[in-house]
């Protein structure tokens, strides 16, 4: 497993606790996705190659830990299958997302359409969805559940929404934002709704949590999308290029054709019409572009902007070594590089 955040030396005994909850978020995961047909078990074995920095997971644990407080560092089974049931959740809308990109490579190594095809891919996140509802469905209380299930209407809600709106070069900002909150930041912010409810936590406490995930989710994602233009393959670990080459605009380039003159604009709308992901020539074209607007910039600025009202939705929280960890996380999504 990849950690999320390589932390100071005064977050080491939380994080060695977080660790250890990991562990058996991934033993619960494993359990959950064995199959007596070798070939299902053979899938489900490489698609826990896609487990990476376990974000989702981490956010259900951090949560129900600084909730908790002072009982820090109590994490029960609950906390555990909610955990292992949003990863679930989110490799599935991985394993669909790349064949909706064509994607070739997801953490350094094959995607699963890429090696068995569409048909296989997208039955296998589908297996991953009802996988996910069973685990969830063992729960005492099914309040997590229809949380759960709320919560991924509202990420293909969003991911139907950004497909409705491919090769549309005139996408708003608070469009991009409505997308971007569901089909991404809504999983984070439920992530830690429920493991804060689980610890115990008051109704005003678990919105906080929420509000601190979905802001978290969104300054992720925009970092994710801006990586899809700057980034390195080989350091990312996927397929880049593929938004622009799909007809997704993200905040970059939105922010470039509503600020750049008309005739950058004009000679922008031509290089994205005729866009590929495999062209270092188009690559280097489209950043030479966001750049001159200062539209990588700009993305930064949006992003440091949620990443603020993030940590400012944990204000009222107990301070706890957890609670100290989860803003230093914020602002750990600010710097990533992969």
């Amino acid at each position: 497993m990849t950690s999320i955040l390589d932390v100071a030396p005064e977050h080491a005994p939380v994080a060695a606790a977080l660790a250890e909850s990991l562990l058996h978020v991934e033993e619960a995961f494993e359990l959950q996705l064995r199959s007596d047909l070798p070939p299902v078990e053979d899938l489900c074995r490489h698609v826990e190659r896609y487990r990476g920095k376990m974000l989702r997971p981490t956010m259900v644990l951090l949560s129900g830990m600084a909730a908790g407080a002072p009982r820090e560092g109590v994490i029960g089974d609950d906390h555990i299958t909610i955990a292992a049931v949003t990863e679930m959740v989110h490799l599935a809308t991985l394993v669909h997302d790349d064949v909706l990109d064509e994607a070739e490579t997801r953490r350094r190594g094959d995607t699963v359409n890429r090696l068995r095809g569409n048909e296989v891919a997208v039955i296998l996140g589908d297996y991953l969805i009802s996988k996910a509802f069973h685990l969830c469905s063992q729960l005492d209380s099914q309040d997590a559940a229809l949380r759960i299930g709320e919560v991924t209407n509202r990420v293909c809600e969003g991911e139907l929404l950004q497909l409705h709106h491919r090769d549309n070069h005139s996408l708003d900002e608070d469009t991009y934002f409505e997308i971007i909150r569901r089909k991404t930041a809504s999983l984070i912010g439920v992530a830690c709704e429920l493991g804060a409810s689980r610890s115990g936590a008051s109704s005003d406490v678990q919105y906080r949590f929420r509000d601190y995930g979905e802001k978290l989710g969104m300054a992720f994602q925009i970092r994710d999308d801006l990586l899809d233009i700057t980034g390195d393959e080989m350091v990312v670990g996927k397929s880049l290029g593929k938004d622009l080459e799909k007809g997704k605009l993200t905040l970059p380039m939105i922010h470039h054709l509503q600020t750049a003159d008309p005739m950058t604009r004009g000679r922008t709308l031509v290089l994205l019409d005729d866009f590929r992901a495999d062209s270092p020539e188009h690559q280097g074209a489209a950043l030479e572009a966001i750049r001159s607007t200062g539209s990588i910039e700009y993305a930064l600025s949006e992003a440091r902007r949620l990443v603020s009202e993030a940590k400012a939705s944990l204000d009222a929280v107990v301070d706890s070594p957890a609670r100290a960890l989860m803003l230093d996380l914020a602002e750990a999504v600010l710097a990533r590089e992969h």
